[in-house]
């Protein structure tokens, strides 16, 4: 009986299907050799002739039944190649899948940091647009405050110039009158006519009068000026916003009155050397 070329040169590995195949047909051939090995001496007439007409083998019947097994263990080897490539491509659309969801994970997170950014910068822009605001509410409070400013000085400034238009005379007349203009701001009793008289009697008009023979002059502080004042009496009824020079006309009579004022009551009130 021919060996069993076929199956051994077979060089596909060998799965469970495969391996139960090659027994069934090892079994055939197992149980062909042991009928055809049986020799005629060993059997009777009738023994050989019952034989024969129950079990007939031919070369043919095995290789046909060998060939049909091939042909089963081709077509297992062709449905697991099936299925493994199913299970393969199974595998990629899954593996495909998860690299998809994948993206589609970095690509909604990259879309959520855009948005995060774009926040971001819209509460920048707002912020921005508030403080822009906010200064320009203050620069506009500020313009306003200056144009109030400059009307309430406008208002305040002809009063102002109506004061310091007034002039006077650079002369007794003149400076009598600035006197008693002071006197009456700063509180100051007398009248023009107290005023004059007693300049008269006192240095007939001279601004720059000195006594050098009394007794303040003995003492060292002789008086000075159109009301005749000594330097201790002018620097402490010195009246405010006048020249501290003792000969200037207006700041020796405004002195010589507030003294008098405090003395008597109002130069008015003074006839004789006081």
């Amino acid at each position: 009986m021919p060996k069993n070329n076929r199956t051994r040169g077979h060089s596909r590995t060998l799965t469970k299907s495969h391996k139960i195949a090659i027994a069934g047909v090892a079994t055939l051939g197992a149980a062909a050799v042991a009928f055809s090995a049986v020799p005629s001496s060993a059997q009777s007439t009738t023994t050989d002739a019952a034989s024969s007409a129950r079990v007939a083998y031919s070369p043919e019947q095995i290789k046909d039944v060998k060939a049909s097994v091939t042909d089963q263990l081709a077509g297992a080897s062709v449905k697991v190649e099936t299925i493994a490539a199913k299970q393969k491509a199974a595998a990629e659309t899954v593996a495909k899948a998860a690299a998809a969801k994948q993206a589609a994970v970095k690509a909604a997170a990259a879309k959520q940091a855009a948005a995060a950014t774009a926040a971001k910068a819209a509460a920048a822009k707002q912020a921005a647009a508030a403080t822009a605001a906010k200064a320009a509410a203050a620069k506009k409070a500020e313009a306003a405050r200056q144009v109030k400013e400059a009307v309430s000085r406008s208002a305040q400034r002809p009063q102002v110039e109506t004061v310091a238009a007034k002039t006077y005379a650079n002369n007794l007349d003149g400076w009598i009158r600035q006197s008693l203009d002071i006197m009456k701001a700063k509180g100051i009793p007398g009248t023009y006519d107290g005023l004059h008289r007693n300049i008269m009697r006192e240095s007939s008009g001279n601004p720059y009068a000195i006594n050098n023979w009394d007794i303040n002059a003995i003492n060292g502080i002789p008086s000075k000026g159109l009301l005749q004042v000594i330097p201790p009496t002018f620097k402490a009824y010195h009246v405010p916003g006048t020249s501290w020079n003792i000969y200037d006309p207006v700041a020796n009579i405004t002195a010589a009155a507030n003294y008098a004022a405090d003395k008597y009551g109002s130069m008015d009130n003074v006839n004789s050397a006081y």
